[in-house]
């Protein structure tokens, strides 16, 4: 027991720092830290919205069964194969804890998702994570290196969060055949929707495929559909998988309101997907303005773009924040600045530049190492 708590604590939880968000942003500012879609919901998802809070009073279906069928129908599975939870996090939170023990190792990719060894480490298991190549990719070839007897999990992030750059579906099919078929691999496909690059891994295209059954695609409703507020997020996989998965989980989590939400989203897919390709090519014009000013953004193919600032991450993010501009740094590697409003881009631009002559020491073109 540390000094500080009154009771007794797991070592490694005792040492684990909280999962830190995106700071919020004040009115006068654009927040650009937690890459949230910057458009308000649609007038019929907020009258589904507002037609489920007058019964907030009772209890959601706790199976969620409703949105798993739309899902099932729509992905051609069964509606066991499809598991809602409080936000994709909360899905992979119940798969790692499904799969792995003291003792066991979950490999990823670093840097990637910062929930990643948070969620292992509550599990109580090791994270093995293994660096990105210079260009911010997956180096799927030292990850599957990586794979041990002890192995229990692999998480493969497409696009990854917080760098851009997809796994090519090939280049996905051809890791599996080196991953043995009792370890699970989830594919995290959270931003999957702005991706605009040809052929990328299709988590729902191996989910069930002959000899693939250890593969589950996460997905989720807070980014393309705009419903970040709600947490709302699935997966598409073996039964048994996600049955182990709804074995861990909180009952009731997923509220009636964010089941409604997401329904209604689906109803009005046509004119969201719409507002997705607007930000994705104005993603494009975003990386193309700082590539053009000497910053090496990597592939972006979320809905937000990978600044290698290194060393200078710190002082970089600190110009933007006083020019208004909320962005995320990962002191040491670099800062992810999320798409928003269309007004934030040239903002965005001015400040890049003017950081890269203020402060040519921060070699600005600096990739991952």
């Amino acid at each position: 027991m540390t000094d500080d708590i009154p009771v007794r604590v797991r070592p490694e939880i005792a040492s684990l720092a909280p999962y830190r968000q995106g700071r919020q942003a004040d009115d006068d500012a654009f927040k650009l830290s937690s890459n949230e879609n910057p458009n308000a919901p649609l007038p019929s998802v907020l009258a589904s919205i507002h037609a489920a809070a007058e019964h907030v009073n009772r209890y959601p279906d706790a199976t969620a069964a409703r949105l798993r069928e739309r899902l099932a129908a729509r992905f051609g599975v069964t509606a066991d194969e499809v598991h809602i939870g409080a936000g994709s996090v909360a899905i992979l939170a119940q798969l790692i804890l499904a799969a792995a023990a003291p003792g066991d190792e979950v490999v990823y990719a670093w840097r990637s998702f910062e929930a990643y060894p948070g969620l292992v480490r509550v599990a109580g298991a090791t994270p093995v994570e293994v660096p990105l190549t210079s260009d911010g990719r997956h180096d799927l070839d030292a990850m599957a290196a990586a794979v041990t007897e002890r192995t229990r999990v692999v998480l493969v992030c497409s696009p990854n969060n917080p760098t851009g750059p997809v796994v090519g579906h090939a280049a996905f099919t051809a890791f599996l055949e080196r991953i043995p078929g009792d370890v699970l691999v989830v594919l995290d496909e959270a931003y999957g929707e702005f991706v605009t690059a040809p052929e990328p891994a299709d988590g729902l295209r191996v989910v069930g495929a002959k000899g693939h059954p250890n593969v589950v695609s996460l997905r989720t409703f807070s980014k393309a559909y705009g419903l970040a507020g709600l947490r709302v997020g699935y997966a598409i996989g073996h039964r048994r998988i996600l049955d182990a998965a709804r074995s861990t989980a909180i009952p009731l989590s997923v509220t009636a309101t964010a089941e409604h939400a997401a329904l209604a989203s689906l109803d009005a897919e046509d004119e969201l997907l719409i507002r997705v390709r607007e930000i994705a090519q104005r993603r494009d014009r975003l990386a193309a303005g700082l590539r053009e000013l000497g910053w090496k953004v990597p592939e972006a193919q979320g809905n937000f773009v990978w600044l290698p600032a290194g060393a200078e991450t710190t002082v970089v993010a600190d110009a933007f924040e006083a020019a208004g501009l909320i962005v995320r740094g990962f002191a040491g590697d670099g800062i992810r600045v999320s798409v928003g409003e269309e007004e934030s881009v040239e903002r965005i631009l001015g400040i890049a530049a003017s950081v890269v002559r203020n402060l040519p020491e921060a070699h600005p073109g600096r990739t991952l190492a």
